[in-house]
This record gives structure tokens, sequence and C-alpha cells, in this order.
């Protein structure tokens, strides 16, 4: 049986250092003693810089971390996911979303330690991503040159919503195109049916995002987009201009279950590529006719720079190694329960939401990799809004509250077109807010005292161009896979979503046959309701 973490020497020397040491500490004295704190506690990775000196730990801490990590194995694990094992243990896949930012010639392979991790079996795998690829490029530019398509609606859900949503609202300065962009994942009729009614059947290309053509949120909001198309005049005769051939795409490894949908153009992607890990795949072809294959593939190198850093690094000098194991130190001996990540950018706006998703669907687990129940907390709850909205709203409990939660700054030093007095006050209103929270205020009466000694991690990216934005991404899936190699935890599957998934079905299955024998009263009596208002 393998030793927990909370089981390693590490981890007993962790919990004896906060409780000895950093219990006591004061950020305001942390600064004043050591003239080089910031220096040491602040890093440039690719195309992100991290401050991350008015966090609550110190050098020794990090020292102890990386013990930590080693302990736990984090390397080997990194290097198993890097070599294509199959990480994902439950499902018995690999995870390599990594791959689909590799360049052609293999970029990391210019590193020996890589290259010694690289199976020869997965110089296929890479060829094969060129190659759909290039298609999803090709197909994207065919329809940025096609002026008769006016709105592209992208029907998905989880990854296959999120990612590109993210990726198309934080890029939209580079968009380019002059068309719009939609994005419905919710099964609730009114999202769809609020975008159906700005677009018009002849001029829109609706992309459906299923790797299994079987989602049953995704394919109720395809069928019902279908039906709309076909009684606003489209058909399912491909040799009719306004066509379902035409006017739908399907992103997809079942490129049977698209056809009997009417689907002939269809791209896929691979059982190691998870659904939270896939707009570098095909899922992002929204993204790629939004920004254009230029833009596209400078995404992916700015991502693949993070991989880079991330797999070859030093630990003391991997800022996804440090914000991870950053991460279980908040979560595990400061019992920190959520982090606040606060974007002062208007494009970020959706990337709270994108988070949520990544680092609690993948590490919010209660067992190891092995089964076996987990002592610790893992994943906190991520929440937040884009300053400088977040500072009045709820600012005012991270300042004076009497929870602790951890706040992630993420600005730009380039604000694009919006240079000036905007960006300036924004920036400045970042750094404001997190020497606010380190600082605090006294005398001036108990209704104003604010405590001070709260921590935070500063981002700092240059400008919001898709180098940065990928390699940011990037930066985020790493970091999530370090403190899940830490609490030794599977990453990449999501039993619990299943399980809801699993329980909608049979309660489908038990409104057409009647039977309700066994279910519970609560359930049962909502169901009830619900026929109920139906038939009146």
């Amino acid at each position: 049986m393998t030793l927990l973490c909370h089981g390693l020497p590490a981890w007993k020397a962790l919990q004896t250092h906060h409780r000895e040491q950093m219990l006591s500490m004061d950020l305001r004295a942390a600064f004043a003693q050591d003239g080089a704190r910031l220096a040491n506690l602040s890093m440039q990775a690719p195309h992100v810089f991290a401050d991350l000196s008015k966090n609550l730990w110190s050098a020794e801490t990090e020292r102890l971390l990386r013990d930590l990590a080693r302990q736990s194995q984090v390397q080997e694990k990194r290097d198993a996911m890097l070599a294509g094992a199959a990480v994902n243990c439950t499902e018995e896949r690999a995870a390599m979303h990594w791959m689909l930012r590799m360049p052609r010639d293999g970029g990391l392979l210019q590193h020996n330690a890589v290259r010694q991790a690289w199976a020869v079996a997965m110089e296929e795998a890479l060829a094969e991503v060129h190659e759909t690829r290039a298609a999803m490029l090709a197909l994207a530019e065919q329809v940025r040159a096609d002026d008769s398509i006016t709105d592209i609606v992208n029907i998905g859900i989880g990854g296959s919503h999120l990612g590109p949503e993210v990726v198309v609202n934080a890029l939209e300065d580079w968009v380019d195109t002059g068309k719009c962009f939609h994005f419905v994942s919710n099964v609730d009729g009114h999202e769809l049916g609020h975008v159906l009614r700005k677009v018009r059947p002849h001029s829109t290309l609706f992309l459906v995002a299923s790797k299994s053509f079987t989602t049953a949120e995704t394919m109720l909001n395809a069928r019902s987009a279908r039906q709309w198309f076909l009684d606003q005049g489209g058909s399912e005769d491909p040799a009719v201009a306004c066509s379902i051939d035409r006017h739908f795409v399907a992103l997809t490894s079942n490129v049977q279950a698209a056809a009997e949908f009417g689907i002939r153009r269809t791209l896929g992607f691979w059982d190691w590529v998870g659904g939270r890990f896939s707009l570098w795949s095909a899922i992002g072809l929204p993204i790629a006719i939004a920004v254009g294959a230029r833009q596209f593939q400078a995404m992916l190198d700015g991502a693949h720079a993070m991989d880079a850093h991330f797999f070859t690094a030093s630990m003391d000098q991997n800022l996804p190694m440090r914000l991870g194991l950053l991460d279980v130190w908040y979560r595990d001996f400061w019992n920190f329960s959520s982090r606040c990540i606060a974007p002062y950018s208007h494009g970020l706006r959706r990337l709270t939401a994108y988070l949520q998703q990544l680092e609690m669907e993948s590490n919010g687990k209660g067992v190891t990799r092995d089964g076996q129940p987990l002592a610790v907390k893992t994943a906190p709850v991520i929440w937040g809004e884009p300053g400088t909205n977040g500072q009045h709203a709820f600012f005012q409990m991270l300042h004076q509250g009497q929870d602790v939660i951890p706040v992630e700054f993420i600005a730009l030093s380039d604000g694009g077109k919006y240079l000036g007095a905007h960006h300036q006050s924004l920036v400045v209103n970042a750094i404001a807010q997190a020497q606010a929270l380190m600082v605090g205020r006294d005398g001036e009466g108990a209704e104003k005292y604010c405590p001070g000694n709260r921590p935070s991690t500063f981002l700092l990216l240059q400008q919001l161009d898709p180098a940065a934005l990928g390699a940011l991404i990037a930066l985020y899936e790493h970091r999530i896979f370090v403190s899940g190699a830490v609490w030794d935890i599977n990453s990449f599957d999501q039993w619990g979503v299943e399980l809801g998934k699993q329980l909608a079905r049979q309660l489908n299955a038990r409104l057409e046959s009647g039977d309700w024998n066994g279910v519970d009263a609560s359930t049962l009596g909502l169901m009830q309701r619900l026929t109920a208002t139906q038939a009146c």
C-alpha cells in the first residue's frame, strides 16, 4: 500500500514548521526584515511574471515543500505523463494534452531528459496531431474567408464550451473576421433560444462539440438547433446551399453518429485528451475561426513554452511547481478552503469559470489513484470576478471578513488598444488591493480596522496576446497536476460528474415507464410536481 502524503516525513516537518514558525508570521515584518524577499519569492516564467512574496511562506517553507514533492514523487509522475503512461488510471488512458502544443520537430525533445522519457510509439501520435491540426486550420481559414457566414454558434458543455469561450473572449482584440461568436451549453432552452433569435440559418455555422456525440446536454441542444434550422428553411439535402451539410460541423470522434445526424464534416481527437484540456485540439475550431491559423499557432507556442519550462526547469525555479506546492500549503496546513481569482482584465472575464472546472473537476477527489481514502483536503473552492467590479462587491469580505482567503491577481503591463488613464487606473487598483490586503489599516476606529497580513499572488502578463494566454492556461494545467500529484489523486477523471448524468438518465426512463419503486420521497415528490405542472 502506498504511503499517503500525510504520512511522509516532509508532511510532518511542514506541520511543525507551520505550528512553530508560520502561525505567527506577519508579512509586513517579513518585508521589513528581508530586503531580498521580493527577489527570492518572484520569478519570470514564459510570458508570465509571478510575485509570490505576499504569501504566508518563507524560503524554508519552500524547501520543505520541495522535500514533500520529492517524497511524493511529483517529478516521476510528471515524467510518466510525458512518457504517455496511463496516468488516468481509472479510465486506463494517458493524459497528453501537452502534445497538442508540441511543434512538429518535437520542441521539448531538444532536452535530453525529455528525450529519455519519450516513447517511440508517440512519434505517430504527434504526426496525427499535426495532420488533424492542419485540417482544422484549413477549415477555419475557409470559414474566415466565407463572407456569407456571419455567425458561429458553438454547442458544447464543460471543456468543449468553457475552453473556447474563455479564449475567444480573451482574444477579442485579435478577432478580425467580422463574424459574431455565440456559445451555448446550458440545457435550459432559454440560452439556445436567445441565440437563435439573433441569427439566420443561411448565414450561421453550427459547431457541435462532443467527443462521443452522445453528451446529453449537447445533443439535446444540437437536435433543437437542427430542427430550428429545418423549420427556418434549411434542408437535409446536401445538394442544397442552405443544408445541414454546409451549416453544421461536428467536433467528435464518433463519425458515424455525426453522419446519422446529417453532418459529414467532422474533426476528431483522441481519448488521451480530456474535455477540460481540449481547447488545444479540434475543440478549438471556434478559436481558430476567430483569430486565424497564425494566432492559433501563437497560442500553442506560448503553451508549449510553458510546457518546456514545467518539464525541464529545476524545482526551485519552476513556476507550476511552486504554485502547485503553494496550493497544498494553503489547503492542508493553513486550512484555507477557497481561493479568489481576480483578473484585472475585461478579456479574462470568463477565466474564473474556466478555472473552476479545470481545478475543481480535476482535484475535487477524496481518494487516491488506487482507491485509498484521503485524510487531507484537496481542491479548494475557486471563485471570483474581474477587477475592478469585485472591489465593489466581495472585496469587503476579503479585507475585513473573518475568513482568510488567498487572492490571485492577474494583470497586464500593456493594455493594448486601451492605454492611458483607463489601463493605468486598472492596474494601479490591482496593485493597491494586493498592498491593502497585506498592510491593512489601524488607528482609525474599530469600524475601519482592516487586519492585513492577508496573502495574495500577483501574476503579470506583458499583454493579453495569444502566446501569453496560451502560457497562462498551460501554467494552470500544470499547477493543478502538481498539487494532485502530491495528494496522489487522479486529476484526469470525473466520476462525480458521471453520477449525476447517470441518475438523470434513470429519472427520464422512470418518467416514461411510470415505475417509481425505490425512489426516495424527496426525489419522487419533486418529479411529481414537475409532471403535474407539465400536465396543466
